[in-house]
């Protein structure tokens, strides 16, 4: 059987309803990042391009289309904080993608309940269930393949500090499923989770041995 295929040169635009990027590189876990300016305000945003680039040190990152508060704000301090976004904390991450204002707390906004840090002068969700206290990297703006620079910026941050409610370690080991986590695929408003029973495992060969 020959498979056919859909081919489209992204310079020349895809030709479809929706962008198939975002589907096909899913799904994707969300950067729920929370800032404070220079005058103590806190933000809080989430961002679909987002994951974990080293392992030790632990370095996560992610992508901001435009200069953003979020940005601007860890830019200026050098800390931010990762917060997990669960099914049930969803339609509260959702709150705090409003375009708003410089300066208007998106805590208050989506009804979250700010706790404070052990290492960074930036507050985490307290409902969420983990939370990386991060300082500043890096903060790269990013080039097409002709070396013009793009609108947009990539942070990374090593991860200093992490919070697990203890219900998620089973005998010592993170449980993925239990946490209900919220990943980003799809069109404009699909949302993915992640079910035990969708579960398999392999051994990496190197493992064999």
């Amino acid at each position: 059987m020959t498979t056919e295929y859909y081919y489209y040169e992204p310079e020349r635009g895809h030709g479809l309803p929706h962008n198939p990027l975002n589907a096909i590189i899913g799904p994707r876990p969300i950067g729920w990042i929370s800032s404070v300016n220079e005058q103590g305000v806190a933000n809080l945003a989430p961002y679909s391009f987002f994951n974990c680039f080293n392992y030790q040190p632990p370095i996560i990152g992610f992508a901001s289309s435009g200069w953003k508060n979020s940005v601007e704000n860890i830019t200026r301090t050098g800390y931010f904080a990762w917060n997990l976004v669960t099914r049930e904390l969803a339609s509260a991450m959702n709150e705090t993608s409003a375009s708003v204002a410089a300066g208007v707390d998106e805590f208050a906004l989506a009804g979250l309940t700010p706790a404070a840090s052990r290492k960074i002068p930036v507050p985490r969700v307290s409902e969420s269930p983990v939370n990386f206290e991060c300082k500043l990297t890096q903060c790269i703006q990013l080039t097409n393949a002709a070396e013009e620079k793009l609108n947009t910026w990539l942070v990374l941050g090593e991860v200093v500090a992490v919070h697990i409610a203890t219900h998620l370690l089973e005998d010592g080991v993170y449980q993925t499923a239990k946490a209900h986590p919220v990943m980003r695929a799809g069109g404009p408003s699909a949302y993915y989770g992640i079910d035990e029973s969708l579960r398999f495992d392999l051994i990496r060969p190197d493992d064999r041995r």
